[in-house]
């Protein structure tokens, strides 16, 4: 079992054990150090007993760094290396280390490099006892600080194989003081058989590994630091081929659950008892727990397991999920370095003003940086951690029950995470994972579209009811985040097509799926299923899609062929959301924020000097006063628009108008729809109403105020024209904080939580804009329009470039906002979605007034009628209808027909029906908006 943690990481990669007694001689070196100090190394091997209480020895091979004033004792750390490395692999760690004032040992584990041994996965009675020897080896050292005689002041730090080593030593050995695990386990046999499944695809790469001495590399693209590059130099040569240098225990473990395809009662508890979680209640210093989202095989489960019994035994505990893990992506090295470090500062140096960060801290994906090309992160922290539980959110999920096969031999396989190929697991947060499930092989569960984004924070359950014509069924669960045009729900409950082909329709958050095992299917058997752990963001207008699948290319399946069925228990599915954890906003380059105060203060110059000037030329009896000092008491005063006459010509023509004798009213509680055909002057008209041009005669008057260039009264004006501007590198907060602060209004005005309510962005306004869908673009410039609460908000083609859903969301935003009495104008081509929207309308047309009032009352003064009727009418009747003076036409319609008239009334028609004998029920106008707005305009209607 080979344990690589691959990982592209700093030079905190994972270890294995290490050493104690000095035995074996050893030379000072000193090696140039990148810094201003220069840093000592001491190679040398080590003895320990090759087992407990055996006088045969193992050589254990380390480096010793430390570097300043020789006569100065400071606290030590030592640094494990990952499956497949050795020490070599951490010496640049380990000298930066030792330049910040720390006595740093490095070692090679047994069966690795060239210390001597079988690998023993973390034996207790071995690897374990050695990393107590190397903190005899410290405790005789001259430059390392005590806390008692033989008790050093020590730290213990790795990855993976080398992160179970420091939670062992803390386990088994009081003397270590805090510990930084990363990418690791807390209970191995969970990890490799979870629920009693083979994880065979990892479990291979290991063992062979470990059997050919090759390095642990190998199973990722990218190589791990403190990995080796060819056979251990400690391997013996007489080696059994099929073991390489493991121990024959977990040779023959390995090999025997290899062959079942299933563990053992033995193979269990062999791992169990190597496993951080044996002495559970014994690891009592300050953990800083990292551990990989982007990680099939130490999923994030794993630190939650730590992290809950650590706490528990009342020593403080920190959890950091970075970007990557052991199938790869962004490791953060030198975040990570740096936050051990700092870790470390507090809980050896007993340094009170180091920062050791937030209880909980999430790295998230904030798009493509378009510079390096390379997935950009931001930071999501909270003051504790919530678990995997979080607070919960029901989804509804639909499908009815459904039955599915498990083929012969397993095969074809499902497609979940492929270790080497694993970093797919970071890009699906990017849309871009790659998933597989074969049609008659799995069932699924489709929810309706999200109404708001959802941010998955732990891990989703969902209760089934399992049935086979076998006792032991094995099936795979995972939870999909379905795009528009990724599934309907004419797909949940088929089980006949396959569920994820990549493309950007369904991701796979992290490639991560949930084996499990269902003993006494046969009889049936109601199952909880708790969902992979992640963090990630589901859009609103998505879907959840839950797939339980007979196979899985990583784990062993049953080779017999088998039938299951499955149906939800509870309807849906049980989400967890951290609502406490906050984006941290990078802090900007000076240009971002300089250039445009830089502007702003140049704008306002010329505003000022420009204002000076207008107030001269207007004779004092029009000049508008100090809106704080005139009370509201004229009769238009809280008339929120009032536009008279209002004129615009086209620059250097006298006779050509954009606007010409403009006027209408809008009153408090409307939402006004500005129609009108392209030339119409609506941009031009809005464009005036803001104050941005001047118009060439007539006025504009809010809430009785006279519009100009930086009227007071624009205050109470928010407008969202010609599109969204946003810097793409920042989050929605962070842009819309920007632009409230260019005002040089209190922040407290800004009513920023209310804004964003009413827009519906939720957890998308911590992320960086670049990542934004266009809907969620158009969201984020009406959010910003609402900055202040304005009484007046001007909305230009708000629904541009939105799917239906998006558009149905940014429908009920305007309806909500003007459903507090204040008041709304909406420029837009969508007349279907004018018509639902909007209260009253105003038509423009060449620049002048077509019509404004009542939507209803606009589009039922029509020439059509619709009329209800209570049964089929008779044969020959329509006919009859149609031929009746002032009927131009009549055709059927649901519910009765459709009679256009040609000079008739309404009253005529009723009259002729009724001497027809024709059943009426009802009878009114039918005009859509589009047939009257073409109308309006001269166009024909439909």
């Amino acid at each position: 079992m080979a344990f690589r943690l691959p990982r592209p990481r700093r030079a905190l990669v994972a270890a294995a054990a290490a050493a104690a007694l000095l035995v074996g001689a050893g030379a000072w070196t000193a090696a140039a150090a990148h810094g201003p100090a220069a840093v000592r190394q001491q190679d040398q091997v080590l003895s320990f007993p090759s087992s407990p209480g055996s006088s045969a020895t193992v050589g254990i091979d380390t480096s010793y760094f430390t570097s300043g004033e020789p006569g100065v004792r400071r606290p030590a750390i030592l640094l494990a290396h990952g499956f497949g490395g050795s020490k070599e692999g951490m010496r640049p760690e380990a000298e930066a280390l030792a330049r910040d004032g720390y006595a740093v040992l490095t070692w090679s584990a047994r069966g690795f490099g060239k210390s001597g041994g079988d690998i023993g996965l973390n034996d207790p009675g071995r690897e374990v006892a050695d990393v107590s020897g190397l903190i005899d080896w410290l405790a005789e050292q001259p430059l390392v600080q005590l806390d008692a005689p033989g008790d050093p002041r020590v730290g213990v730090a790795g990855a993976s194989y080398g992160g179970a080593i420091s939670l062992l030593a803390a386990g088994y050995d009081t003397r270590v003081d805090a510990i930084a695990p990363e990418i690791t386990y807390w209970n191995l046999s969970d990890a490799l058989f979870p629920d009693g499944v083979f994880k065979k695809l990892w479990a291979g790469i290991f063992f062979t590994t470990g059997s050919t001495g090759a390095a642990a590399g190998a199973a990722s693209p990218a190589p791990t630091a403190g990995a080796g590059t060819g056979p251990a130099a400690g391997a013996d040569a007489d080696a059994d081929p099929a073991c390489g240098r493991f121990s024959p225990e977990l040779c023959a473990m390995y090999q025997r659950v290899a062959v079942a395809g299933k563990p053992d009662a033995a193979a269990e508890q062999l791992l169990a008892a190597r496993s951080p979680s044996a002495v559970a209640d014994r690891i009592k210093v300050p953990t800083l727990l990292l551990q990989g989202q982007t990680d099939s095989l130490f999923p994030l489960d794993q630190a939650d397991q730590a992290a809950a019994a650590i706490r528990g035994n009342g020593a403080p505990v920190s959890v950091d999920w970075i970007a990557g893990g052991h199938d790869g992506g962004n490791q953060e090295a030198a975040r990570v370095q740096q936050r051990t470090e700092d870790w470390f500062d507090r809980y050896l140096k007993g340094d009170r003003s180091a920062d050791t960060g937030p209880a909980f801290r999430v790295s998230r994906s904030s798009g493509v940086n378009s510079t390096e090309g390379t997935v950009a992160l931001e930071g999501a922290s909270a003051d504790s951690y919530p678990g995997l539980d979080g607070t919960p959110r029901q989804i509804a999920l639909t499908g009815p029950p459904q039955t599915f096969q498990n083929p012969a031999g397993a095969a074809p396989p499902a497609v979940s995470a492929v270790p080497g190929l694993g970093s797919l697991g970071q890009l699906s947060g990017l849309g871009l994972g790659v998933s597989l499930d074969f049609p008659g092989q799995s069932a699924q569960f489709l929810s309706a579209p999200l109404t708001t984004a959802l941010r998955i924070t732990g891990s989703p359950t969902v209760r089934i009811h399992v049935s086979a014509d076998t006792d032991d069924a094995v099936l795979f669960a995972k939870l999909y985040d379905v795009a528009p045009g990724g599934g309907s729900t004419a797909d949940a409950g088929t089980g006949t097509g396959s569920s994820g082909t990549g493309g950007g329709s369904q991701v796979l958050p992290s490639q991560l799926v949930t084996p499990l095992r269902v003993t006494g299917a046969k009889a049936g058997a109601d199952v909880l299923v708790q969902l992979p752990a992640v963090d990630h963001e589901v859009p609103a207008g998505h879907r959840l899609r839950l797939v339980l699948s007979s196979t899985d290319l990583a784990y062993a399946s049953p080779v017999q062929p088998a039938t299951y069925t499955v149906s939800l228990l509870d309807g849906g599915v049980s989400v967890p959301t951290d609502p406490a954890l906050r984006t941290a906003v990078a802090p900007l380059p000076w240009w971002v924020w300089g250039l445009p105060l830089l502007g702003l203060l140049a704008a306002a110059l010329l505003l000022l000097t420009g204002r000076r000037r207008s107030r001269t030329a207007v004779p004092p009896d029009t000049a508008e006063p100090d809106p704080a000092t005139v009370p509201y008491s004229d009769s238009d005063s809280e008339i929120p628009l009032l536009i008279s006459g209002l004129t615009k010509r086209y620059a250097g023509a006298a006779d050509r108008y954009a606007v010409r004798d403009l006027s209408f009213r809008v009153e408090r509680g409307q939402v006004l729809g500005l129609l009108g055909p392209n030339g119409a002057g609506k941009t031009t008209t809005l464009r005036m109403l803001m104050g941005l041009i001047r118009p060439d005669g007539g006025e504009i008057r809010v809430f009785g105020r006279r519009i100009r260039p930086g009227a007071p009264v624009l205050s109470r004006v928010g407008s969202f024209v010609e599109g969204p501007g946003f810097l793409p590198h920042l989050s929605g907060r962070a842009n819309l904080d920007l632009y409230w602060r260019a005002t040089g209004r209190p922040d407290q005005d800004a009513h920023l939580a209310e804004a964003l309510a009413i827009a519906g962005l939720g957890d998308a306004v911590e992320r960086a804009v670049r990542t934004y869908s266009q809907g969620m673009r158009q969201r984020l410039a009406i959010a910003q329009a609402m900055l202040g609460l304005p009484d007046l908000l001007i909305l230009d083609e708000p629904l541009n470039g939105l799917d239906p859903p998006q558009i149905r969301e940014m429908r009920d935003v305007i309806v909500r906002y003007a459903a507090a009495g204040r008041t709304v104008i909406v420029s837009s081509h969508l007349l279907a979605e004018v018509e639902q929207t909007c209260t009253h309308l105003v038509v423009m047309d060449h620049g002048q007034l077509a019509q404004a009032g009542p939507v209803q009352e606009i589009i039922g003064s029509g020439d059509t009628l619709l009329v209800g009727t209570t049964l089929p009418l008779a044969p020959g009747v329509l006919e009859k209808i149609a031929e009746l003076p002032g009927v131009a036409a009549a055709e059927p319609a649901e519910g009765g027909l459709l009679v256009r008239l040609d000079g008739g009334t309404a009253a005529g028609l009723t009259a002729d029906l009724v001497r027809l004998e024709v059943p009426v029920h009802s009878l009114g106008p039918h005009r859509r908006l589009e047939d009257a707005f073409l109308t309006l305009i001269g166009g024909a209607a439909l």
